[in-house]
């Protein structure tokens, strides 16, 4: 989504996570997705860190300027829900690849994040005011896999201000242009290139 509104222009190749290419693994060890590659060699392993050096080249939502608190403050609300939060989605998700785990602890656990949000949220219509920025972009997908891990328990939430956040996000411009399906790419495939226009 970052790439897309500060209208920068890349390769993309899907790939699958059981089945990593070679590729994927020299660029990054640690061999998780997403991974931005430069002409120059360097790489970006984070999400936050391309989202961050793309709205660098151009931000013209004002994704990096909240219109309450700090850009640290975002930073910081953004690390809560890459650390702790995180960890109670991987637990509560994919319970199954864990020894002796009760996916409703990490349930309950997550709901935490998701009630801080809400209050957040019952103030303005998004955490930092009445504009998205980059607090909001950042954290939603993690509320959207945490919401559909189970739909019906999530949607019975009483959040009301959470639930209209995560609703106006994943009906928004920029979250709904970036959700195309890619074939899995392969050494030698023709290149894919997305850009804030068109992918062709």
């Amino acid at each position: 989504m970052a790439l897309r509104v500060s209208c920068q222009s890349c390769e993309i190749r899907e790939v699958l996570l059981s089945n990593k290419p070679i590729e994927l693994i020299d660029l990054s060890p640690k061999a998780t997705v997403p991974v931005l590659q430069f002409a120059t060699g360097h790489v970006l392993e984070q999400s936050l860190e391309i989202m961050c050096w793309a709205l660098e080249q151009n931000d013209p939502f004002g994704w990096f300027n909240p219109e309450r608190g700090t850009f640290g403050d975002m930073l910081d609300l953004i690390k809560g829900a890459d650390g702790d939060f995180k960890y109670n989605l991987d637990h509560y998700k994919y319970s199954g690849r864990y020894e002796n785990v009760d996916p409703l602890f990490y349930r309950t656990e997550g709901e935490k994040f998701l009630k801080l949000l809400s209050e957040r949220l019952d103030q303005y219509n998004y955490l930092f005011g009445t504009k998205p920025s980059l607090a909001d972009y950042a954290i939603v997908p993690f509320i959207r896999q945490f919401a559909n891990t189970d739909r019906p328990w999530f949607d019975a939430l009483l959040y009301r201000s959470l639930h209209k956040w995560l609703n106006n996000l994943i009906s928004s411009e920029p979250f709904n242009a970036i959700m195309v399906k890619y074939p899995v790419w392969q050494a030698g495939d023709d290149p894919i290139i997305f850009s804030s226009d068109i992918l062709y």
